[in-house]
């Protein structure tokens, strides 16, 4: 499979310490990609490395198919929001984005108002300084910024960072929009693990600097998702039970429990089916586990994604 951004045993070190060791990363085309970590895991370092920002360590990543070492102009591809916007506080929004488009070589007039429209500024006063903004404000002008020159593929760490409930369905909205009607590919970072469930089509969970996992939304579901949940003192028997019942999306997960990802308003009939057999029933329940759940199983711990 071709990928827009991919990275081969990524590896970033500040002095002992690996910020990021042995990351690799595979972003297709004109998908939402949510990197997933607690604070220190190596989010923003990753995102600073394959962003020109920094320079790896070791190992490398594939942006278009060619070398970080040999993007030059095609470095205009990427647009990037990492850590804090980078504004002129003196300024306003419309002169943020004009200094942006002069030094990429596009046309403001052709940009800025577009811009700000599309990340929920549109309108704002034009001797409205930067500096003065609240804090979503800023990320939006940020958001804008980094969309300068329409990159196919924008890098935003954190965008809903300090958002209210309105501004994080905005900055969603804006996102899926990006997506789904430019095809641009996007690699967003968030803390709000419900909120990016809600978006992404793939997925990477960051830990301790290492890639614990990689998936895509329909694995998820697959792992996840809604399912019944059955415990018996004979699961290998319960499950060829479950099988002449015509189930087939049955699984013996690693913590003892049979899973059954079909049919849920069956669960009382599996019950009858499995004590008739004879097999002892200890537990039969509907289980949902989210996003967050499942980070929190990889990661062994209930710290703050």
């Amino acid at each position: 499979m071709e990928y827009v951004l991919e990275t081969r045993g990524l590896t970033k070190r500040y002095g002992n310490h690996a910020a990021a060791q042995n990351i690799n990363i595979h972003i297709r085309k004109g998908e939402i990609y949510g990197l997933i970590g607690r604070n220190g895991a190596g989010k923003t370092t990753i995102m600073r490395v394959i962003s020109g920002l920094a320079n790896p360590t070791s190992g490398d990543y594939m942006l278009f198919g060619k070398s970080g070492s040999e993007m030059g102009k095609l470095r205009r591809k990427v647009g990037v929001l990492i850590e804090s916007p980078g504004l002129y506080p003196h300024l306003s929004a419309q002169e943020n984005l004009r200094l942006k488009c002069l030094g990429m070589g596009v046309k403001p007039s052709d940009n800025i108002e577009p811009l700000l429209q599309l990340v929920g500024l549109g309108g704002i006063d034009k001797r409205k300084q930067a500096g003065s903004f609240s804090l979503g404000m800023r990320q939006r002008l940020g958001v804008a910024l980094a969309l300068v020159g329409n990159p196919e593929i924008i890098i935003l760490d954190e965008p809903i960072n300090g958002l209210d409930p309105q501004g994080i369905a905005e900055v969603r909205t804006m996102l899926e929009k990006l997506r789904d009607e430019r095809g641009m590919t996007i690699m967003v970072s968030s803390h709000i693990l419900d909120e990016l469930a809600k978006i992404a089509d793939s997925y990477g969970i960051i830990h301790e600097g290492r890639l614990l996992d990689e998936f895509t939304a329909e694995v998820l579901q697959e792992r996840c998702g809604q399912s019944i949940a059955i415990r018996t003192g004979n699961n290998e028997g319960a499950v060829e039970v479950l099988k002449d019942l015509g189930l087939k999306k049955i699984t013996i997960a690693h913590d003892g429990f049979i899973r059954v990802g079909e049919n849920l308003d069956r669960s009382a009939s599996m019950a009858k089916a499995i004590v008739e057999a004879g097999i002892p029933l200890h537990e039969i329940y509907v289980r949902n586990i989210s996003l967050e759940d499942y980070y929190l199983r990889m990661t062994g711990g209930k710290q703050d994604a």
